[in-house]
This record gives C-alpha cells, sequence and structure tokens, in this order.
C-alpha cells in the first residue's frame, strides 16, 4: 500500500495534475485523489494545493518529494534484487558507453559476456558521459564504461584500463610506415576530429595547448564512424585511441613521441547501489577483456 501511495504521490508530483497522472496511471481520477488524501491524512499534513487552476506542490510536498523519490528508488532496487539469480541462469543489465569505446570495447566484451552467460538480457546505449551520470544516479543504468573526470559526488569509479591515443592514417598514406610521429611534426598534419561535443576532442584540445601544438583541423565530424571512414578514403589523418586502428583493415596507428596522449577509462555505479549478480559478472569481465586490449596497445 505504501509503494502505491509514493507511487501516485510521485505522478501527480510530475504533472501537476490529477487529470493527467491518473491518466498517466490508467486509474481514475477519483481513485488517485483518494489515494493521495489517505497519504496527506496518515503524514499530517496537506502536500498539494489544489486551490487555484493549476496543482502544485506546497512546502511541506516539496520536501516529501525529495524522500518520496528516494524510497521509489529504493523499492525499485528492492524488487531486482528479490529477482536476482546468483547463478546467472537468467537476469537482465543496463550498460552504457561512452562513444569511443563502441567501436572496439564493446563488440569483444559483449561477445564475452554474451558467451559465458547466454540468459542475460542486456540493454546497451551510446551515451556522453554527462548524461551517462545522470541516468546511473537516476539508477537507469546499472554500469557505465566512461573516464576518470567523474562529475557527480554519488558516482563510484574503478579504473579499467590506460588508453593511448595516436595519429591514425590509412596505410597509403606517406607517413603510413613510420612506427611514430614527433609533437612538431604532428602540426603539418591535416586532422579530421570529432565535434568539440566530445570528450575526446576535449582531451585532443588541451593535449596540443599543454605541448604547443596547433593541429591543421580541415574537417570536423560527430561520428566516430565518419571520421574513420574519411581517414579511409582521404589524406587526412586523425587522432584516436590505438585500438581503434588496430581493428579496422586499412588504418594505421603512428606513437606520439616523446610524450604521449593517454586517459584512464573507467568503469562507473551509483555509490552505495544494489549490485546484481549480472552487474559484478559484467565488471569481473570486463576487467579481463580491457587488460587484453589494454595490452594489444603495447605491442
Amino acid at each position: 500500500m505504501l509503494a502505491r501511495h509514493i507511487q501516485y504521490f510521485l505522478a501527480v508530483a510530475e504533472h501537476l495534475s490529477f487529470t493527467r497522472a491518473a491518466a498517466a496511471l490508467h486509474v481514475s481520477q477519483p481513485a488517485l485523489s483518494q489515494q493521495v488524501r489517505q497519504l496527506e491524512e496518515s503524514l499530517g499534513a496537506q502536500l498539494f494545493d489544489r486551490s487555484g487552476r493549476t496543482t502544485r506542490l506546497t512546502d511541506v510536498g516539496e520536501v516529501y518529494l525529495r524522500y518520496a523519490r528516494r524510497a521509489a528508488q529504493e523499492l525499485q532496487e528492492a524488487k531486482r534484487a528479490i529477482h536476482d539469480v546468483s547463478d546467472l541462469s537468467r537476469g537482465s543489465l543496463r550498460v552504457a558507453v561512452t562513444p569511443t569505446f563502441t567501436t572496439y570495447l564493446v563488440g569483444p566484451l559483449v561477445e564475452a559476456f554474451h558467451g559465458r552467460y547466454p540468459s542475460i538480457t542486456m540493454d546497451v546505449r551510446e551515451l556522453s558521459q554527462e548524461r551517462m551520470e545522470e541516468l546511473l544516479l537516476a539508477d537507469l543504468l546499472d554500469v557505465g564504461i566512461a573516464f576518470e573526470d567523474v562529475q557527480a559526488q554519488d558516482i563510484e569509479a574503478s579504473p579499467l584500463l590506460v588508453e593511448t591515443l595516436a595519429l591514425v592514417v590509412n596505410n597509403r598514406h606517406p607517413l603510413a610506415k613510420a612506427q611514430s610521429i614527433g609533437l612538431e611534426a604532428l602540426s603539418a598534419q591535416s586532422l579530421v576530429l570529432l565535434g568539440t561535443e566530445f570528450a575526446t576532442r576535449e582531451q585532443i584540445d588541451r593535449f596540443c595547448q599543454q605541448h604547443g601544438i596547433h593541429p591543421q583541423v580541415r574537417m570536423e565530424a560527430n561520428a566516430i564512424s565518419a571520421v574513420i571512414e574519411i581517414v579511409r578514403r582521404t589524406t587526412l589523418s586523425t587522432l584516436l585511441p590505438t585500438p581503434i586502428a588496430l581493428a579496422h583493415e586499412g588504418l594505421v596507428a603512428l606513437k606520439l613521441d616523446p610524450v604521449r596522449l593517454q586517459r584512464t577509462a573507467v568503469l562507473m555505479w551509483r555509490k552505495g547501489a544494489y549490485q546484481s549478480a549480472a552487474a559484478r559478472a559484467f565488471i569481473e569481465l570486463a576487467g579481463e577483456v580491457a587488460a587484453r586490449l589494454e595490452g594489444g596497445q603495447e605491442e
């Protein structure tokens, strides 16, 4: 009964309308009003101001809303905990990754996880780190893979791998047979880069600024697949994680010398959140797959 009261209260607080909340819940408006009134009576406080044309939260209602949201999240976690099966014979997992990992990490990781736990259903999304943190805090994701500069205080981050970025060219490029490129020479290269909305671009710009590099950015793209195709078909080069080049035929990665452009990838989850058996297994397996990929960068 308490769960229903909370659910109905949250619906009215979200829609600020008993009519719209009732429609969203697929219940009658009188039934919804009665449940909310019972909740107010049990608390001895009025949660909504119904005197005007629109429904709004009272000051007491605003305070209760914070705790009701937290309670709803805890109840949802409790429900998942009850249905969790430790032997992984069934279950579900919600994972998000930032765009660069889609190209070389997601495939091997999902292949390994599905091969080991075929009965676990997975929801894999590609998201910005900012959005990923929001969904983790809202308990709409179980695990995220992003970078160590985590903004939210209530996010736990565990190092996964150190990603090394390199100058990526096609195998017909004049530099294709080189092993590395100096930072000064990098300034002479014509580049295609991800747009400024990507964390990768932000890290590249910061690195160039720190080392006095002035890259000649001839093109920008809003998808890694587009950047890769442009590099494969033109004389333009790019800066991307070394494993991306290794994963695509016709691409070559040149190490930056003498200073490398590196960043730490992390696994993220909400602090104190219930971790299902599937989430724990995924985190463990991600470490194994990442270790193999990280070793490939050093070869």
